[in-house]
């Protein structure tokens, strides 16, 4: 039947069979060698040298570390507000820590700066300056309070000890160094902010002995004990950055002499406000 330019079969019986196809096997495909080039080229060509690398960043701030990690690895400015730029500078050994400290008792060596060059660490000023906060608030606390129970008074606890002692501390061995290390770079001297820093931490060291020793009830005897510490972190920090110093010209005296007068200030005013017991 036909219907328009379509042809239809109707009620036929198609019988027979397709013919099998005969299998001709196992086909070997052959592909001729590419003349196309490989890209990025594996040898140097032109004035470009090397293995062709991605762009990097100039000041690596962008890149990605060597190890592999997500993380980009900071640089220039941005690293100084990373801890990875001071994770150096608190890796360090208890041995070393002693080792400084004791160089802090005994001041006349002068030699804690040429130890400490090459390996200045921020570990054992940041343990010093807290230990001397707890020390003097409890210290001066446990006094106070002895003094008003023998004279049989009521006593109450001065949480400003405190905070007292924590801008004293943390404040001195931070902004002394640095107001140091800019006059040192206007004279021509300049010095490591890191290795001044290191150097102003351990030189507290000796008030901790001193406050523990002025729980002794006497006013004389705390104020020498005052000022052999003061005495002794003045000269310290003097001698040892006295040959250093020399560099700056005629003026090296009077920054060596400010140094030391500085310290012996400080000696004076922990004195003042935490050596001296009013009931």
């Amino acid at each position: 039947m036909m219907s328009g330019n379509y042809t239809s079969i109707d009620n036929q019986q198609v019988s027979g069979s397709v013919p099998a196809v005969p299998d001709p096997g196992h086909v070997a495909v052959k592909f001729q060698d590419s003349n196309l080039q490989t890209f990025p080229p594996s040898e140097a060509q032109g004035k470009i040298s090397g293995v062709s690398r991605p762009p990097r960043d100039a000041d690596d701030t962008f890149s990605k570390s060597s190890s592999g990690s997500d993380e980009p690895q900071q640089g220039g400015w941005f690293r100084t507000f990373s801890v990875a730029a001071y994770k150096p500078y608190f890796d360090v050994d208890t041995s070393d820590v002693l080792e400084r400290i004791k160089d802090s008792l005994f001041p006349f060596a002068g030699t804690f700066n040429e130890k400490t060059t090459n390996s200045p660490d921020l570990y054992g000023p940041f343990w010093i300056c807290t230990t001397l906060i707890f020390v003097a608030a409890s210290i001066g606390t446990f006094v106070t309070y002895i003094a008003h129970k023998l004279k049989k008074k009521d006593w109450d606890y001065d949480i400003n000890l405190v905070t007292w002692s924590a801008g004293l501390f943390y404040g001195y061995v931070t902004i002394v160094p640095l107001l140091l290390y800019v006059i040192l770079k206007y004279f021509s001297a300049p010095s490591g902010l890191v290795q001044l820093l290191c150097l102003y931490g351990y030189s507290l060291f000796v008030f901790i002995p001193a406050l523990c020793l002025s729980i002794i009830p006497f006013e004389i005897f705390r104020w020498v004990i005052a000022a052999l510490a003061g005495f002794m972190s003045a000269t310290f920090v003097a001698l040892n950055l006295k040959a250093h110093i020399k560099s700056a010209g005629e003026r090296w005296f009077l920054i060596v002499a400010g140094i030391f007068l500085l310290q012996l200030a400080l000696s004076v005013v922990l004195k003042l406000y935490l050596f001296t017991v009013t009931v």
